[in-house]
């Protein structure tokens, strides 16, 4: 065409940018490759030696043996990996080792203990060592037997290919608000798992196991309470406890079972450690004591309501071997 100052211009090609994939598309093998299947048509191609055919074979020889031990020095760990993983597996070993044998210490000593003040106990005035053997059920120290309520608590069934929700297992949550429910129902001693609950230990996650103390437990979780279940499992029922337990069982699947046993035995969490302690002021020596304050004399009706109450606490429970009060 003629352009505007009279030089002529060739219109170019519409797929003039598309030079590459054009020869491609037209002539997909390259020449060298098309002039050999040419000559082997029409006979005129050298004729292969057995000297090339040997080589070809030691040449695919050759990469196959590299091939594969490039593969198999790869899959295979190194020396320092090997030896640091036998010598990791060692300090594992020797610290379960080390461990088992301080638990068996520790339970032999705690056992050593209970003996001790028993002895000591057997000197006292009758109804102090009553008193103690009440608080040692109360506190969880030492084991007892009894009747009570058994809960199992398992996590509803899932779909394993289908992404896990977490409403589906039993959290920390749960089993607080079943403990709770038994203790306000009139349980004297509870475990979870084997795990006896002090009046110091705590219920909580971390990640998803629920930890009692510093124990990790899993589903299914059997919580076993100690006490009167005549008048537990209908307390349980009717409080707020058995309401969410309901929710548990009817909203999310998760296993709920509830049975009476007519014995039960609970082990003790041993000795509690006192972490920290003070002597208040007005009991320190050479300070004047502080007078008590005066407080109203009690009713009668008062009196026997907290002897009934302190006399109830190892109602059910009895320690192994000797029955409490």
């Amino acid at each position: 065409m003629t352009a505007r100052h009279g030089d002529v211009h060739v219109r170019p090609a519409p797929d003039a940018s598309m030079t590459l994939l054009n020869e491609v598309y037209r002539r997909p093998l390259d020449p060298g490759y098309a002039a050999a299947a040419e000559r082997r048509r029409d006979g005129t191609a050298p004729p292969r030696t057995r000297r090339g055919t040997v080589s070809l074979v030691l040449l695919a020889l050759a990469l196959g043996a590299g091939t594969t031990t490039a593969a198999l020095s790869l899959r295979a760990p190194s020396t320092s990996v090997s030896a640091a993983r036998a010598l990791l597996e060692r300090q594992i070993e020797s610290g379960n080792a080390e461990v088992a044998a301080l638990e068996d210490e520790v339970t032999a000593l705690g056992e050593e203990i209970r003996v001790l003040q028993e002895r000591a106990l057997g000197q006292v005035d009758p109804e102090v060592a009553e008193e103690i053997a009440a608080g040692q059920v109360a506190a969880g120290v030492v084991p007892v037997t009894g009747p009570g309520l058994r809960l199992v608590l398992t996590d509803a069934p899932t779909d394993p290919t289908a992404e896990e929700d977490p409403d589906s297992r039993v959290q920390d949550k749960d089993l607080q608000v079943v403990v709770n429910g038994l203790w306000a129902a009139g349980a004297e001693a509870i475990q979870i798992n084997g795990e006896r609950l002090t009046s110091t230990s705590a219920i909580r996650s971390a990640g998803p196991a629920v930890l009692v103390d510093l124990t990790a437990l899993a589903s299914p979780y059997v919580v076993e309470a100690i006490g009167d279940t005549v008048v537990m499992q209908p307390e349980l029922a009717r409080g707020s406890a058995g309401q969410y337990l309901s929710t548990l069982r009817g909203t999310y699947g998760i296993g709920v079972e509830m049975s009476s046993q007519s014995e039960m035995t609970l082990e003790g969490s041993g000795q509690v450690t006192l972490r920290s302690a003070r002597v208040p002021e007005e009991a320190r020596p050479g300070r004047p004591q502080t007078p008590a304050p005066t407080t109203p004399a009690s009713t009668s009706d008062e009196v026997e309501e907290g002897a009934s109450d302190a006399a109830g606490v190892a109602g059910s429970a009895r320690r192994s071997g000797r029955e409490g009060t």
